[in-house]
């Protein structure tokens, strides 16, 4: 084996594009036996057997939910018997069955299929429950995030790369407005380095949207970024019938307005669907504990196996193939600190 250069990169590529479901077999098989636990399908709110759905959830609030049915939007009702402790009882994106009730002037969601994935995050810190699902049965989470006005933040992006591999979606990375710069903003080589499917587009000069909607089509995906990197621009450029309300990003502040205020799903053209959501204030990780977050940092879980102690957190212990793999450039600096900022939320 030939030997390689004094601080050469050792990342190994994820290939996200081609092989996600492969893509972590290594973290994940060391992950699940750390946990003592088998993947299984995320259950609903309130575990329903033998539900055969016959809908599928567009939006909800409070008592009620639009439910598409037979190509159809429907104002139904939520049956008041579904519920659950810890999570939502319904997410956009849920198949459920509807059933007509004599004597009722609306349908009635009686029960809520098991999710195959999720994108969700924590509850507000008011509410009863300790996971928000924001969406359902997705299979592509779209991050977007603006090369400029707002600035692209990596660290939203890490944390959605974290949710996505809880909730069992797929990833892409779009960076939008990229009519306000000359290049890339210089983070998202690192991404590209991890295999994850980038796509650079402008809602103004129309480049890179039809590559995108090559991706999305026969697919259902969440649009999920901050306010003000253009989702709702994207999806009106991708379908110009929705005509979906937007507005300016603030100069004095650089943020965004929340055009969107609910969570809801779309039908394009070319055989899109998508679901919208509102820009998180913040995206609180649901489901992982400080000791876990390395395993979701393909780049850490890479060479953490060469840490001296076997429980060590890549904070201060001596001996760490992490921090020194950061030292030498295999891991970049960026990313290992964006880990020790979620690692340090999580321990509050």
């Amino acid at each position: 084996m030939k030997n390689k250069k004094k601080g050469q990169k050792t990342v190994r590529t994820y290939e996200w594009r081609d092989k996600y479901d492969d893509a972590f077999t290594h973290d994940r098989a060391k992950h699940r036996k750390a946990l003592g636990a088998s993947p299984a399908p995320f259950a609903p709110a309130v575990k329903t057997e033998n539900v055969k759905p016959n809908g599928v959830v567009v939006s909800h609030k409070g008592q009620y939910a639009f439910v598409l049915l037979d190509a159809q939007e429907h104002l139904c009702l939520i049956d008041p018997s579904l519920g659950g402790p810890d999570s939502s009882v319904l997410a956009t994106g849920d198949e459920v069955m509807v059933e007509s009730v004599e004597g009722s002037s609306y349908p009635i969601v009686r029960a809520v299929g098991v999710r195959r994935s999720k994108l969700s995050r924590l509850a507000h810190v008011q509410s009863r429950l300790s996971e928000q699902i924001v969406a359902a049965n997705i299979d592509l989470l779209v991050i977007v995030a603006s090369a400029l006005r707002p600035r692209f933040k990596p660290g939203l992006v890490d944390r959605y790369l974290i949710t996505a591999e809880i909730g069992r979606v797929k990833p892409l990375l779009v960076v939008n407005k990229m009519d306000l710069v000359e290049a890339e903003p210089p983070q998202v080589s690192e991404y590209r380095e991890l295999g994850l499917d980038v796509f650079d587009t402008s809602c103004v000069t129309g480049a890179g949207i039809e590559a995108l909607g090559k991706a999305l089509s026969g697919r259902l995906s969440v649009f999920a970024g901050h306010s003000g990197v253009g989702k709702s621009s994207l999806l009106n450029v991708l379908d110009p019938a929705l005509n979906l309300p937007t507005e300016e990003v603030s100069n004095a502040n650089e943020k965004g307005r929340h055009t969107t205020t609910e969570t809801r799903l779309y039908s394009l053209q070319g055989n899109i669907r998508v679901i919208d959501t509102p820009g998180p204030r913040n995206l609180g990780i649901c489901g992982v504990s400080p000791e876990e977050v390395g395993y979701y940092f393909p780049e850490l879980a890479e060479l953490a196996g060469g840490c001296r102690f076997r429980d060590c957190t890549h904070t201060h212990e001596p001996a760490c193939a992490v921090r020194s793999g950061v030292e030498t450039g295999a891991i970049p600096r960026r990313r290992y600190e964006s880990y020790l900022r979620i690692r340090a939320s999580l321990e509050e």
